[in-house]
């Protein structure tokens, strides 16, 4: 067997039981389960506690004329305890709602968040960014967009988001990832898949717009 193809699927594993432990902005449901084992049969019984967060989508907005990144920057309670700060900076993303697309996030998220109009997608990778413990997916992009008139003061007051836009240049940003101070991971992987492919994108994107 290949190691591209899975040994097992969702149907080797059992779930005995399944509650609700929390319910509030987030939901936390606690299971108990087993599944198959690799030398064969069922393994023990397992207690496990799943964060309930859904499918989310992420995008790079990055301008190939100017050579220029958007960045949000925006608290962020998960980094409350963070030696830098709990302000990070990111990349535009928000949560899919019941019958979005991840593309239609994406145009949403870059209008509500940075003000920005996007002209074309492409898709970097999806990913479960903690699966031992959350079922959260992202979907992650990079978006064209022209950043000229991009900054200021963005995000929606009845989701309470405060969020500032900062514009700067491709290599800049990629020095935010390698020095640390962006440190969340649709973050460093958007600008790392940026910094190995930006040459491409130019050749592309640059007749389009």
């Amino acid at each position: 067997m290949s190691v591209e193809d899975a040994a097992f699927s969702k149907q080797n594993v059992k779930i005995l039981e399944t509650k609700d432990s929390y319910r509030g902005f987030f939901k936390i449901k606690s299971l108990k389960l087993q599944h198959a084992q690799f030398a064969g049969g069922w393994g023990p019984e397992l207690q496990r506690e799943l964060f309930v967060r859904g499918s989310a989508t992420v995008m790079l907005p990055y301008d190939p004329w100017r050579d220029m990144v958007v960045l949000c920057e925006q608290f962020r309670i998960g980094a409350i305890e963070d030696a830098q700060s709990p302000w990070l900076l990111e990349l535009v993303a928000g949560m899919d709602d019941p019958g979005e697309s991840p593309e239609q996030v994406a145009i949403r998220e870059a209008q509500e968040e940075a003000g920005l109009e996007v002209l074309a997608l492409k898709q970097i990778c999806q990913y479960y960014p903690s699966p031992g413990g959350s079922s959260e997916f992202i979907h992650l992009y990079c978006g064209l967009v022209h950043s000229d008139s991009a900054g200021g003061l963005h995000g929606l007051d009845e989701e309470g988001e405060d969020i500032r836009v900062h514009v700067l240049p491709r290599s800049d940003a990629f020095a935010l990832v390698t020095r640390g101070r962006i440190n969340n991971a649709a973050s460093i992987i958007g600008l790392q898949w940026l910094e190995m492919n930006y040459q491409f994108l130019q050749e592309e994107w640059r007749t389009q717009g």
